[in-house]
Formats: C-alpha cells, structure tokens, sequence
C-alpha cells in the first residue's frame, strides 16, 4: 500500500518465453494496494500461482521426508547408528567424543536432521556425564555439531537443494569448497568441545550444568545389550545410498529438474523399505511414517506463510521495487562487502523465519532477481551462512530453547558461555564469505 509500484523490462524470445531483464527497472503508477481478501488468503493462493507447483512438490518432500526419518527414528536407526560407536570406541574417550561429535554433524549436513536429534540428546548427555565429563559437553556433541553440520551443508535437502532449486543453480557446484568449509567448522567445534572439557577436568563445578548432572549421575544406568547389528547395517546402507544418489541426481544435468521427484520416490520407498526390514512390521512402520508426515504439518504451513510473503510482494507489484533497492543499494560497492552485506541481511531475516525451507522461498525468490555482479552459486552459499550457525544463537529457535531445558541451562547462560564460540564462528564465516567471492 505504500511502497513504489515498479516491475522490470520483459521481452519474449525465440521459444516463445517471456524473459526480464533484471538490469532495466520501470516504475508503475502508484496504485492502490492488492485486495485484503487476496492478502487473508495469500498462503492458499499461492498454490495457484507460478510458483504452485514448486512449492508442492517441496511440501511433498519434506512430508515424506519427516516420514522416513520417523521411522528411523522409531525403530531405533539412530540409536543403533551411535550406539555401533559408542561400543567400538568406549575405551578411547577423545576419539569417541571426536567421532560422535562427527557423526552428528554428518546428520545436519548431509541429511539436513535437527530438530529430529533431539530424542538423541539425552542418551548422549548421559553418554559425556559416564565418560566424566558433563551434560554439557553431551549439548555440544549432539545439538551444537548438528547445527554446525546444517549450516556446513553439503547435500543438506532443505537448505543446498531447496536454495539451489530455487535460485536455478546446480547445487554440486563446487562442492568441495563445502566440504572444506565443512572440515574447518568441524575442527573447531571439536576445538572447544576440547577446551570445554579441559576446564571442567580442572575445575568440574565450572561446568554450566554441574547441578543438574549430579541427579543423572546417580540414574545413569548403562544400557544392557549390545547395538542391533541389523538395524544398525539397515539404516547405514539406507543413509548411504541416499547420499549417494543425492550426489548423483543433482549432479547430472538431465536429471536435476526432476531431482525432487526423485528424491520424494528414494525417501518414501527407502523409508519404508528400511523400516520394515528393521521392525518386521509393515503396519507399525506405516503408522510411524504416517506419524513423521503429521508432525511435520506445520512446517508445510510455515512455508505457504513465507512464500505468500513474496506472492503479495508480486500480486502488489513491489516485489521488483525491493529488488531494485537492494541492487541500487549494493551498486558500486566492492563485492566482498556486497557479499556481506546480502549474509547480513538473510541473518536478519532468520531472527524472524528460523524456518530453513519456509524461508528460502522467500529469500531465494528475492536473491534470484537481484541484480549483482556475482553468482547465483554465491547466493547459496550466502544463504547457507546466514541460515545455519544462528539456529543455535537466537531465541526464536523452538530446537535450541528445548535443548537447553532438556540440559538445564538458562538460555542468557549459555549465550555468556558462548560468546566467544560466535564470535569466532563469525569471524571464520566472514573469512570464508571472502574467500568464497574469489572461488565463485
């Protein structure tokens, strides 16, 4: 209603196809604002808009995605998967906590899992706390390497592909740039993980949650029996071969339009696959599939909400408007502060949409007709700067405050425990935005 109306130059080329130019802005009479009803009703009608299809197909994945990793979570995939290390490596305390601190982050960054690691934090708590460390020290390996895998993506479904899906890129472009940065956040959350327990070594009521460990101390019971092998083997070949055709999808051109498709079909069928083999019942693995689509409900309406944001933005002819301002913004500024400032701004947006998937329709929609001098590959991995290491920083993230209940710890605590961790954290993030502007 108060914004400049303005939409950019468009031509029709040789197929027939209407293309803009994203360099050539034109002012629009300034009308009155889109009806209030379209606006009330924005997140349905976006279905029907040009970005309908994509935004089913998405919504569609991750349903099915929830469902398979219900089920693995159901039939003890997860666990099975720790506890295999946790056997292997017992009598090696640093390995151990090195490679599960590893394995997590290969949850977040591969798999895109993180609010789903949750039921996993308390065996992992009470893991550090037999092994003489803390609770804390079980929030760091499980939650904090997590997170710090989300934000490492490499084939992250909701954050690499989603973004890359939408921006028009290919989502293997320089992966090894990824899994670089991936090794180097991984090193340094292992780094203090390290000092962590250093200090509470020396001085054990200097840890954060040395009152609330005192009761689990005296209920930890370790668990009888050794890890399920045949779930264990199930679920590792299911991941594994997931991954591997993630990898192969998005990287062959021909098939990455339809990498969704492809992906819904391996998640669903795999899924279930996996889970009958691991349960021996059909029925109970399609209850709990059934359960995972339920309980990701939300999050399908999290995303209709951000993307009706950008179908009111066009329906109102300012989406163009707010395109242009940030490219007359960033206009003749260095790159690497261009860069910067385009990490600033998706940080500012994740304050208030924590919502990977549901807020790269926005963003991405946005970044995708902005006119800068550097590549839509950069804008991706922009967003996934911006998105990830702050999951585990604002209090708007529903994962982190439960996380921090689950441990005891006050949230204004663990933000005094953590300063310097994000503050180096930031520091490494914008080294690598640099470093990254020459890569790409």
């Amino acid at each position: 209603y108060v914004v400049d109306k303005g939409t950019f130059i468009s031509y029709t080329n040789e197929l027939g196809e209407v293309v803009y130019d994203y360099t050539k802005y034109q002012k629009l009479p300034n009308q009155s604002g889109i009806n209030i009803f379209k606006g009330i009703f924005s997140p349905i009608l976006v279905l029907f808009s040009g970005d309908g299809l994509s935004l089913i197909m998405l919504s569609i994945f991750i349903l099915v995605i929830a469902g398979a990793f219900q089920v693995m979570n159901d039939t003890n995939g997860m666990i099975a998967i720790v506890k295999f290390f946790i056997e292997k490596f017992k009598n090696r305390k640093y390995l151990l906590v090195a490679i599960i601190t590893l394995v997590f982050m290969i949850f977040g960054s591969f798999f895109g899992l993180f609010e789903e690691v949750l039921t996993l934090l308390p065996i992992i708590v009470l893991l550090a706390i037999s092994l003489g460390y803390d609770g804390f020290t079980g929030f760091l390996m499980c939650i904090i390497a997590c997170a710090f895998g989300f934000a490492s993506a490499i084939t992250n479904p909701f954050t690499v592909i989603s973004a890359a899906n939408i921006i028009g890129v290919n989502p293997m472009y320089n992966v090894w740039f990824r899994i670089l940065i991936f090794l180097i956040m991984y090193g340094f959350v292992l780094g203090f993980i390290f000092l962590h327990i250093r200090k509470i070594k020396k001085n054990p009521e200097a840890s954060p949650t040395f009152e609330s460990d005192i009761k689990k101390r005296e209920s930890i019971v370790e668990s009888k029996g050794e890890t399920d092998k045949s779930v264990f083997k199930t679920y590792s070949i299911f991941l594994i071969f997931t991954l591997l055709a993630i990898i192969t999808i998005t990287s062959i051109e021909a098939l990455r339009g339809l990498s969704v498709v492809f992906l819904i079909a391996i998640f669903l069928i795999g899924g279930l696959i996996a889970g009958y083999i691991a349960s021996k019942d059909f029925k109970a693995t399609l209850k709990s599939f059934l359960k995972g689509i339920y309980a990701a409900l939300p999050t399908i309406l999290l995303i209709l909400m951000a993307s009706s944001i950008k179908f009111i933005l066009e329906e109102g002819n300012v989406l163009a408007t707010i395109a242009n301002s940030i490219s007359l913004f960033v206009e003749g500024k260095n790159k690497f502060l261009m860069a910067i400032i385009i990490y600033f701004i998706i940080v500012f947006i994740e304050f208030f949409i924590s919502s990977s998937t549901a807020k790269a329709v926005f963003v991405m929609g946005i970044l995708a007709i902005v006119n800068i001098e550097f590549s839509k590959d950069l804008m991706v991995l922009l967003y996934l700067f911006g998105d990830g290491y702050t999951n585990v920083l604002f209090p708007t993230s529903p994962v982190l405050l439960i996380a921090l209940s689950m441990v005891g710890i006050n949230y204004f605590t663990w933000i005094k425990r953590g300063k310097w961790f994000f503050l180096i954290n930031l520091a490494l993030v914008l080294a690598l935005i640099i470093v990254a502007v020459l890569v790409y």
